[in-house]
């Protein structure tokens, strides 16, 4: 465990005020990855074409055509060529291991704009409704001298591309999380490649966070309606790297509690928290600080314990960490001793038994428990 370490400043203080709710006794005396304390792989996430790297994951809360509750879908960011931004499949992975394919993308028969094609990153998430919605990177070559915009893809519980999502505001979607009231879902999405192609390399202060309203995703025949993209946060620092193609604000996780939206600022090793997350209709750039350095080395994915602390994994090596909402790291645990460039999505498990997460080392599903 690492040494209580609070968030810069008067941070904590003024995340309190913001949420409106001191942190939870249980959150000060239990921490959730304090409790967990076996890892064990499920399962590959190598599907038959040969696609690697694996980036986002998400649980799927209810079985609905191919999917099935309790299972993990992962999304790959690169074909079997190892090429970065390539890769076009989502696999689904049950909980004893079981393994089949759920999606495979062709961007030639797309039913909207994506632009550069295919190349699935972190954002990831399923729907209580079948809809699965995932993010698009792609590159021609493997570097970020060829990355394109993207999109966000819409999918049925199928696996069939029914809907894209792209436009000014959606440049590199990163990662995802939801609000899903059912019939409508709010989405939050990273964007990290405004202004970072032609930088070049050098930092930008232009990585945002949208928030765009999906509504008809009750019915079985129609398609999603997905309204206008919303930046509730902008201003998080990105650049191009040659080892992870680009590096920028990535993981999200919310608080309907609390409506509060946490940010991972890869670069700065920090955790943001953008206040009114479900209703704010200008940008907080980039939030209120609630955890910087400490543990926290390149923060990529995000999960929200069920204490409402935020659960953190790195980039810059093979820790987890768990952050109080005051700012306070409580935990830090290892989970892949191989070190840096490992981990990067996390999901809880079912009933909170466990924390899923992807080790691209070595192209696994694996469960904290």
């Amino acid at each position: 465990m690492s040494p209580s370490i609070r968030a810069a400043g008067v941070a904590g203080a003024l995340l309190l005020a913001v949420a409106g709710t001191a942190p939870s006794s249980a959150s000060a005396s239990s921490p959730f990855l304090g409790s967990l304390n076996k890892i064990d792989v499920v399962s590959s996430t190598v599907p038959a074409n040969g696609d690697v790297n694996p980036y986002g994951i998400a649980v799927v809360p209810h079985t609905v055509g191919e999917l099935h509750a309790g299972s993990v879908l992962v999304s790959n960011f690169n074909a079997a060529s190892n090429l970065q931004g390539t890769g076009t499949t989502i696999v689904q992975i049950s909980p004893s291991g079981a393994q089949s394919l759920f999606a495979q993308i062709d961007g030639a028969q797309l039913p909207g704009a994506c632009p550069g094609g295919i190349g699935l990153t972190t954002a990831l998430t399923v729907l209580r409704s079948g809809w699965v919605v995932v993010g698009s990177l792609p590159t021609s070559d493997g570097s970020a001298a060829t990355a394109q915009s993207g999109c966000l893809l819409v999918l049925d519980s199928h696996g069939r591309v029914r809907e894209t999502i792209s436009g000014p505001r959606i440049n590199g979607p990163w990662d995802m999380t939801a609000r899903d009231n059912g019939a409508t879902a709010e989405l939050f999405v990273t964007n990290v490649l405004n202004g970072t192609v032609a930088a070049g390399g050098a930092v930008v202060d232009r990585g945002t966070v949208v928030r765009i309203k999906l509504s008809g995703l009750e019915s079985r025949n129609g398609r999603p309606h997905a309204g206008e993209p919303v930046v509730i946060a902008s201003g998080f620092p990105e650049h191009s790297d040659p080892a992870a193609l680009v590096i920028g604000p990535t993981g999200l996780a919310f608080n309907p509690r609390t409506d509060i939206l946490y940010v991972a600022d890869t670069v700065q090793n920090r955790i943001a928290a953008i206040p009114r997350a479900l209703t704010r209709h200008q940008s907080a750039f980039t939030g209120k600080d609630v955890s910087i350095g400490g543990s926290l080395n390149q923060p990529l994915g995000l999960a929200l314990g069920p204490n409402g602390d935020v659960l953190s994994v790195n980039a810059g090596d093979g820790n987890a960490v768990e952050t109080s909402p005051s700012g306070t790291q409580v935990v830090t645990k290892l989970l892949e001793p191989a070190g840096a460039g490992t981990l990067f999505g996390l999901a809880l498990a079912p009933r909170h038994t466990g924390l899923y997460f992807v080790d691209d080392g070595d192209n696994t599903l694996r469960i904290l428990h």
